[in-house]
């Protein structure tokens, strides 16, 4: 039998060898690395800050006309005695009053702010809802909408607090009802 060999021969002309990678593609692609890092880290800093604020205080809405129009979150305490739920059209109307930026007990703070004849209130309206149980004095609500010509709160979204879910007892020491925890609309 015959014994083979191989033997790299010369290149051909005209033939071209695959080349390894040269120091510019490797820049190329440390290049979009960074820009594709420097992407992610700016969508992290601007959906962190833009989140930062969970919601506005009726204050601040009210006293700022730059926010007339405007779909915002705004929270208030519900002044009980202005509740008014029509069954047949499903719309609900009421009032908020400013909670306080800064507080030790939410259950206190509501307390104090629903019972200030000083304190910003803003009507509320709301259509197109059943009236929630936990719709009643001293709730804090939470709402996103827009203020309209008027100065009425047009309302799209209700969540309601409870202020039970953060102390044992009431303002007064009055137990208050376990049960009644959040009721989202």
């Amino acid at each position: 039998m015959a014994q083979a060999t191989w033997e790299k021969g010369a290149n051909p002309a005209g033939v071209r060898l695959p080349q390894t990678r040269t120091r510019g593609s490797r820049l190329k692609f440390m290049a979009g690395g960074i820009i594709i890092l420097a992407a992610m880290l700016y969508l992290v800093v601007s959906g962190t800050m833009a989140g930062a604020q969970y919601f506005l205080t009726v204050d601040s809405v009210v006293q700022d006309p730059s926010y007339a129009g405007k779909t915002v979150r705004i929270s208030g305490v519900v002044l009980g005695d202005t509740i008014n739920y029509d069954a047949e059209t499903l719309t609900i109307d009421f009032t908020i009053a400013n909670i306080p930026g800064e507080f030790d007990d939410l259950a206190t703070a509501l307390h104090e702010a629903a019972n200030n004849p000083d304190a910003t209130r803003l009507a509320v309206h709301i259509e197109n809802e059943v009236k929630p149980d936990l719709l009643q004095h001293e709730a804090q609500a939470i709402l996103t909408g827009h203020i309209d010509e008027n100065g009425v709160f047009q309302a799209t979204e209700l969540l309601l607090k409870c202020p039970s879910r953060f102390v044992e007892n009431g303002p007064d020491g009055m137990e208050l009802q376990p049960e009644a925890q959040s009721d989202a609309v």
